[in-house]
This record gives C-alpha cells, sequence and structure tokens, in this order.
C-alpha cells in the first residue's frame, strides 16, 4: 500500500470526523489497511482504535462508497457494528460462506432487538443503528452512502490471531511502499 494512499485516506477520516463532530483522543491509534489486496479503493478502512483494554475495545472506522471490508469472523470476539453517520450496508453469514447446509436465514441482534437476516444478503443500517455479531458469525461491510462512519464497541480484540478472512490471500495488515513522507504514524 503507498504512503500517499494511507496519507489521502487519513486527511479524508479527519475532514469526515470534523463535519460531523466526532473529537479524537489526543493520540489517536491509526489503522489504515487495504487488507493486503493492493486496491484501496476497493478494499480498505480506516480505523481508530479508541479504547484497547483487557475486557474491550471501542473502534472509529471511516470508509467511503465502493471500498468494502472483506468478508471475515472473528472466533473469541463479540462485537456491535454501529453506522455513526452514513448508511451502512452488511451481508452476514452464520458459517462461513459457500458452506454446505447453509440456513437461508437467520436471527441476529439490530438495536437491541431479534431480526431474521436472509444468509448472504444486503441489509442496511441508517445512522445510530447497530448489529450485535457473535463469535462465528461472517460479515462484511460497506458504505451506502458516499461516506460513512462505523463504530465498534467489542470484547478484547486480538488482530493478529482472531481475524479469520473467507479470502486466504488477505492479510490484516498491509505492506507499505514509501512514496512520500508520512503525515500520520500507524498501528504496528
Amino acid at each position: 500500500m503507498k504512503r500517499s494512499v494511507i496519507n489521502l485516506a487519513y486527511r479524508q477520516a479527519v475532514s469526515c470526523f470534523a463535519r460531523h463532530h466526532w473529537k479524537l483522543p489526543p493520540r489517536p491509534a491509526w489503522d489504515i489497511t487495504d487488507f493486503g489486496l493492493s486496491n484501496f479503493r476497493r478494499f480498505g478502512l480506516t480505523l481508530i482504535n479508541l479504547a484497547s483494554e483487557p475486557e474491550y475495545c471501542e473502534k472509529l472506522m471511516y470508509a467511503r462508497r465502493g471500498q468494502t471490508t472483506p468478508c471475515h469472523t472473528h472466533a473469541k470476539k463479540k462485537e456491535d457494528i454501529i453506522c455513526r453517520a452514513g448508511r451502512l450496508t452488511l451481508r452476514l453469514w452464520p458459517r462461513r460462506p459457500g458452506a454446505r447446509l447453509m440456513p437461508a436465514a437467520f436471527t441476529v441482534q439490530v438495536d437491541g432487538h431479534p431480526r431474521r437476516v436472509r444468509s448472504g444478503r444486503a441489509f442496511t443500517l441508517e445512522a445510530g443503528s447497530r448489529v450485535t455479531l457473535l463469535p462465528g458469525i461472517w460479515h462484511e461491510f460497506y458504505p451506502s452512502s458516499r461516506e460513512c462512519i462505523i463504530g465498534e464497541v467489542s470484547t478484547a480484540n486480538d488482530d493478529e490471531n482472531d481475524n479469520f478472512f473467507s479470502n486466504p490471500e488477505i492479510g490484516r495488515f498491509p505492506g507499505i511502499l514509501e512514496d512520500e513522507p508520512a503525515v500520520v504514524r500507524l498501528v504496528e
């Protein structure tokens, strides 16, 4: 991933957060990724780790229309994905996509209430809404608005050992090609 792409993503996220009156902590931990796919416009996400404690984690994320967070699951992490601004579209599966005997529909909590969703069928959260994902629920998401601010509140986060992607070519952290000076330090 080129440093110039990272720098632009950082500037776009900061601008969006400011327009929506999101105050960031004094030294936020930035994480900007193309998931190792070398196509940030298609598979990209900008994250800020707001809290990372042994019991819980909170993230603020930013994505633009056309950027998908690829299909993945967690073995341990339970998370709420919250649309903070814009519109967020998700696709969920109770098992790995393509698995045999996939249920046509299953129940998840949306805004604290049970909701039946069809396996792999897109549904959209409006600003303020959230979906609760239990460990083992496969999910991908993308903005259906021009840009989207996404929140995550979860149990403890382990990006290196508890992210399982449906595409084995995906890596959580990209390599960086230094084509210009860095304007933000990323988590390591």
